[in-house]
């Protein structure tokens, strides 16, 4: 589950963190960095646990429903969403029971999130189309749950600040951790029942491995890195750079430096992303044009042993 993306997220966080840091001990950020990822994997079986805790709350206003029902003499209301295929085959996931079972904190506690969550899906299009359905089939189920993910969890600002409250590595997971649960939800398969896998935490070794070479080399060259900065900034203002925009720029090179088969142009734009969210305004355009520039600087001095397209080619749109 924990892609390149989210890697090169904790590594800004953590490097900048690093040198913020009075007490700078490689060893220490590194399991820091680890452990950071580790908690957005949990955040992904917490937020696939969400699905279960609504389901379970469901199915008991159903099952009020239903005794007040009869107590009346009504109509029995249906049970078709706290009993929604896809969520049954969830909530007895193996690999997720396992997971909340060795959680200090579970939905329980937050029960009256849970239920504002349960609120808005009754009251909503989604919800009572799905309802009126005649279509019981596998399919459909899962397909109800994707839409209201996407509605009412992974666009939910009060969740958001749950989830921050409760894990400060959470500030800024749950965007990229909303996709996997989503790709998840996609990927259920009745055929599998209990036994269903879920992504893993890391899809192979070599994304673990190029966490830990990035982060370290980032950090053990990285007056080489500012050097290379200074060489190839002549034409730029290198001294009015925001802290963060140097962070950013250091773990870049270092990116082009330590992995041959990434491309300058993939390594370029992702950093040029990440100066969007973490620094200035200004720091997209800024970022992209000096990357551009060291990395030309270092291809011509031999030092790079890449290739990289002509100016325009394949620049980052601001």
């Amino acid at each position: 589950m924990i892609n390149r993306e989210l890697i090169r997220t904790k590594i800004v966080q953590l490097t900048y963190a690093y040198y913020q840091n009075g007490n700078r001990n490689l060893e220490n950020a590194e399991k820091e960095l680890f452990f950071s990822l580790s908690k957005a994997y949990d955040l992904y079986n917490y937020l696939l646990g969400l699905i279960v805790a609504v389901t379970k709350e469901e199915r008991h206003r159903t099952e009020i429903a239903v005794q007040r029902a009869q107590r009346e003499g009504k109509e029995e209301p249906s049970t078709k969403f706290p009993y929604n295929k896809f969520a049954v085959q969830l909530e007895e996931n193996k690999t997720l029971c396992e997971f909340m079972e060795h959680q200090k904190t579970t939905w329980e506690d937050d029960i009256e999130s849970v239920r504002r969550i349960c609120n808005l899906i009754e009251q909503s299009q989604t919800y009572q189309e799905y309802m009126q359905s005649e279509d019981d089939s596998y399919e459909a189920d899962r397909e109800v749950w994707r839409k209201l993910y996407r509605q009412f969890i992974q666009d939910n600002e009060d969740l958001d600040s749950l989830l921050e409250d409760k894990s400060i590595y959470w500030n800024d997971d749950k965007e990229i951790v909303d996709t996997f649960v989503l790709k998840t939800i996609k990927r259920f398969d009745p055929k599998n029942k209990s036994k269903q896998e879920l992504l893993p935490e890391f899809k192979d070794e070599e994304d673990k491995d190029f966490a830990r070479k990035l982060f370290r080399a980032t950090i053990i060259n990285g007056e080489q890195y500012q050097h290379f900065m200074s060489e190839a900034s002549h034409n730029w203002d290198f001294a009015r750079l925001a802290y963060m925009d140097v962070v950013i720029m250091q773990i870049a090179i270092a990116e082009m430096m330590t992995f041959p088969n990434i491309p300058v142009s993939v390594t370029i734009n992702e950093y040029v992303d990440l100066a969007k969210i973490y620094s200035t305004g200004k720091s997209g355009g800024y970022i992209n044009g000096m990357l551009d520039t060291i990395a030309r600087h270092l291809i011509s001095t031999g030092r790079l042993l890449k290739n990289i397209e002509q100016k325009g080619d394949n620049e980052k749109e601001e």
